[in-house]
């Protein structure tokens, strides 16, 4: 399912939707560019509460064409501000408390555009790519979560 690196030169460098653990150094070399003064980066990892309820573990599914999706909001973010190179990439499959589930990096001429950036890609990514979470309290009860 996943893409490789974009060889056209365009800002779109890496996006993709796996089930194997996910990487830093992957992301931030994807959206190096000589060009940008700001890269931002943002790594999201399941932690052990939510809603004052202990979480053992999450899982995540996809629908098959979240990946499509993950590159159209990528590809709106890219638009819509002054974008030098955008990569994300979301893990499925199950996912111990500490696990990166998400990480999405942005480089632009600025710093501010970067983390304004950024911040949009991550918020868009959660609220339009199909991609929902179950949570596994330590109770042993399940919950599912819409989109991310």
């Amino acid at each position: 399912m996943a893409h490789p690196l974009d060889a056209s030169g365009g800002p779109m460098r890496l996006l993709a939707v796996r089930d194997t653990p996910l990487s830093l150094d992957e992301v931030y070399a994807a959206v190096g560019d000589d060009a940008a003064g700001g890269t931002a980066l943002f790594v999201g990892t399941v932690r052990d509460h939510d809603g004052g309820r202990p979480v053992a573990s999450l899982a995540y599914s996809a629908h098959p064409g979240a990946e499509a999706e993950l590159r159209r909001v990528a590809g709106k973010v890219a638009a819509d501000f002054p974008v030098r190179a955008v990569a994300a990439v979301h893990r499925t499959g199950h996912l111990a408390v500490g696990d990166v589930a998400v990480i999405a990096a942005v480089s632009c001429p600025h710093r501010a555009e970067a983390f304004a950036a950024c911040a949009r890609l991550v918020e868009d990514l959660k609220h339009e790519v199909p991609i929902w979470k179950r949570q596994i309290f330590v109770d042993g009860a399940e919950e599912w979560v819409g989109a991310c």
